[in-house]
């Protein structure tokens, strides 16, 4: 009986060592892509699309130290409407190209990491702005650094550029706090409050600072399919935030439906 024990325990041993030779290690570095569409592109709580759909779609790599990089890609409208009698601006497409690290430590995951904002041929620059006589360029360049604690996330960006176009605005900031609720079933639930604040765009009739405040619902649908339902609010300056076509006002309450693919 003793024996037929220790046969046992080593057939069971090499079989699980078997096993463990044989079982997928997990891979060293990952590559997805998503695509999707939004009833109106919305960033930082602003319209990005005139109050219309947008198409968007990215390229996600991530390394198994920490390193990452990705793509991402809009269609957009604030920039062609900025289009005067004199001068018509082009500026059709957002490309957002960023890389970074994470890591933990002492409990935390940390995120640092760099964003390009590139306009790809806009020419913004050709005319007047709201606040400081012009426009310049609106490609831009953010450093961001985030930690997580749990389900709360806090993200500070800093801009190393003008931002957006806003001509002396270099060192802009925009503080992000959010948190992520699981709910089951496939739902998470993402309440998010920012504050940004445009250097040197405060007059004594408008300014560029706010705060905008988004409840967004999300379902994963299975498959790589998931849809999205937010509720964003600011309270951005209609003086300064607004679309010269129409008068749209870029900062207003809105509700912003979503389908995302990934891959």
């Amino acid at each position: 009986m003793k024996l037929k024990s220790k046969v046992l325990l080593a057939i069971l041993a090499t079989s699980s060592a078997a096993f463990a030779q044989t079982a997928p290690a997990a891979p060293e570095s990952t590559l997805g892509y998503n695509v999707g569409v939004v009833s109106e592109y919305r960033y930082r709580g602003i319209a990005q699309t005139r109050g219309d759909a947008a198409l968007q779609g990215g390229v996600d790599y991530a390394h198994s130290n920490g390193f990452y990089a990705g793509a991402w890609g809009s269609t957009i409208k604030w920039i062609k409407d900025n289009s005067t009698s004199s001068a018509e601006v082009k500026g059709p497409v957002e490309i957002d190209l960023y890389g970074g690290y994470k890591f933990e430590a002492a409990g935390l995951a940390y995120d640092v990491g760099y964003l390009r904002y590139q306009y790809q041929g806009n020419t913004l620059e050709k005319t007047g702005g709201i606040v400081n006589g012009s426009y310049v360029n609106a490609n831009t360049d953010e450093i961001y650094g985030a930690v997580t604690a749990g389900v709360f996330t806090a993200k500070y960006s800093y801009s190393l550029s003008d931002l957006f176009g806003n001509k002396d605005s270099k060192g802009s900031t925009y503080l992000d706090l959010s948190a992520t609720l699981d709910l089951g079933n496939g739902y998470s639930f993402v309440p998010h409050v920012g504050r940004q604040v445009v250097k040197n765009s405060t007059t004594t009739s408008t300014t560029g600072d706010y705060t905008d405040v988004a409840l967004t619902l999300n379902k994963d649908l299975g498959d790589g399919l998931s849809v999205s339902v937010a509720a964003i609010t600011t309270n951005a300056k209609s003086s300064f935030y607004y679309s010269p076509v129409n008068n749209y006002a870029t900062g207003k309450n809105v509700t912003v439906v979503g389908v995302k693919y990934s891959f």
